[in-house]
């Protein structure tokens, strides 16, 4: 593990003016807790979690027009891809204003539910032990880095943050609305 792993990145060190106003609620969810003790933590909690789940079970949605486990799973994923890839822009220096991305746009093009959960978890532990690895590279000058993306400036620590936070905020629904279906 590279050495910059072992600081201690705290999430109630970011400020509002690190990220944009819609991000707050995934900020706030991850305020209490340090970026790679949770990265860790929440990829092992979601996929202790996940292996409860089998594959037909993973097609079950909560609720018409609500998306399928295994669609959540996809996008966590694809969030986590968007975010590492702004902290990397914004680390490099890019100045380019990145944009926004529709999130049912991307699930519906994806198909998730034609892929195994398991495949679906393997990719999803793929990208989060490259989001450590990426943001164990990053020096202190490139963790304040900043950028536009979405329409709002981020600093690159933040999109750690966010990435933390959609997780749990995912972790949660999961656990009120999906896991209590699949049990009746």
């Amino acid at each position: 593990m590279p050495e910059q792993n072992k600081r201690l990145i705290n999430g109630q060190d970011i400020s509002p003016n690190e990220y944009g106003e819609f991000y707050s609620r995934y900020i706030n969810k991850s305020k209490e807790t340090y970026l790679f003790k949770q990265l860790d933590y929440g990829s092992r909690q979601i996929s202790d979690l996940l292996q409860l789940i089998n594959d037909k079970q993973a097609l079950y949605c909560y609720a018409e027009g609500k998306w399928s486990i295994k669609e959540v799973v996809g996008h966590m994923t694809d969030t986590e891809r968007i975010m590492a890839f702004r902290a990397l822009s914004f680390a490099r220096g890019d100045s380019h204003p990145l944009p926004g991305f529709d999130q049912d746009s991307y699930v519906e093009a994806a198909n998730f539910n034609e892929i195994s959960l398991e495949d679906l978890i393997k990719d999803y532990k793929s990208v989060r032990s490259s989001t450590i690895s990426l943001f164990s590279s990053f020096s202190d000058k490139m963790l304040k880095a900043r950028g536009m993306a979405s329409g709002s400036e981020f600093s690159v620590r933040a999109l750690g943050f966010v990435i933390i936070g959609h997780e749990i905020h995912h972790m949660e629904i999961l656990k009120e609305k999906y896991l209590p279906g699949i049990a009746a």
